[in-house]
């Protein structure tokens, strides 16, 4: 693993907060793609998206919704477009795929493994909520499974990556992940330069300590030496101190309002914008220089915005 500059990635809404929780988490497919021109504006040169449904807020699949928003990103910034393939809770695979599969982005999130992933705890910090669902899908949390089994993601690698030529951002919530993508890489259906995004603080995944930090460093580059660009993202609280710390031992980071609503102890964030210019902030002075979308897609060997369907 080699790092010439930090790529900063943005995750604009993603599927775990909901509308209750702040003003400014994006909903409609306008604000998703204000807010996604916005951060990119502001240094992020990768922009991970979700959708949700414009009048609920709720996590949606429909790709109708998905190209309400990128064709506008895309007219109006050169960042990375990084779809989920991760949907939100209860999606089926099938779900999860239709929009990557109709808009054929750069690059997708993959999850590298069935996990418990507890949103149950953020209905107690809320005496009511906007909307019907909300509390709800939250607490279905407490007896769902994020399914993404080795058939899973065998599907994801051949109909995104092999006939669409998309590369992956791997999502790892614990070791046993990397060991995973180890498995795929053996098996020759992923392909270096690797992508691994180190994933902190989610209940179910491995904890925001430092040790686990530092551990997942050393089991990735045993595993994939000089075929990886590491990045690291944490929940809520952890957000800024952990990609912080990552970065400081080589990393990328992720910032953005699907991991934490916060820029700065109990400040709700105002926009995806305001944390990346905050990360921006703490990295430039520690002479650490931040990649452009060009040299992003470079770093991570991509097909380019011209081979896109949006």
């Amino acid at each position: 693993m080699s790092l010439a500059k930090v790529i900063i990635s943005c995750a604009v809404t993603g599927a775990v907060h909901t509308p209750t929780m702040s003003p400014a988490l994006p909903v409609t497919p306008d604000q998703i793609a204000h807010q996604a021109i916005e951060a990119a504006e502001a240094g992020a040169a990768i922009l991970h998206l979700h959708a949700r449904d414009p009048a609920t807020g709720k996590p949606t699949p429909d790709p109708e919704v998905f190209m309400q928003f990128l064709p506008r990103i895309k007219q109006s910034t050169d960042a990375v477009v990084n779809i989920t393939t991760g949907g939100g809770m209860g999606m089926s695979i099938e779900e999860r795929l239709a929009a990557p599969l109709r808009s054929s982005p750069e690059l997708c999130s993959l999850n590298m493994g069935s996990m418990n992933f507890g949103m149950f705890p953020l209905v107690d910090r809320y005496k009511q909520f906007k909307h019907d669902w909300e509390a709800p899908f939250l607490e279905s949390s407490r007896d769902g499974i994020f399914k993404n089994t080795f058939r899973d993601i065998e599907t994801i690698l051949q109909r995104l990556g092999q006939d669409h030529g998309t590369r992956f951002e791997f999502e790892c919530y614990d070791t046993a992940h990397l060991y995973t993508l180890a498995h795929f890489l053996d098996r020759k259906l992923v392909t270096p330069p690797l992508f691994v995004q180190s994933v902190f603080g989610i209940l179910g995944g491995v904890g925001a300590d430092t040790e686990n930090l530092l551990h997942a460093k050393r089991i990735a580059d045993k595993l994939f030496g000089k075929d990886y660009h590491w990045s690291v993202m944490a929940a809520g609280k952890h957000q800024m101190r952990f990609v912080t710390m990552g970065a400081l031992n080589g990393s990328n980071v992720r910032v953005g309002l699907e991991d934490s609503l916060f820029a700065g102890r109990g400040k709700l964030a105002q926009s995806n914008a305001e944390q990346v210019r905050l990360i921006r902030s703490i990295l430039q002075p520690l002479s650490m220089e931040i990649a452009t979308p060009d040299e992003a897609r470079e770093i991570l060997a991509l097909k380019g915005g011209a081979n896109v369907k949006f």
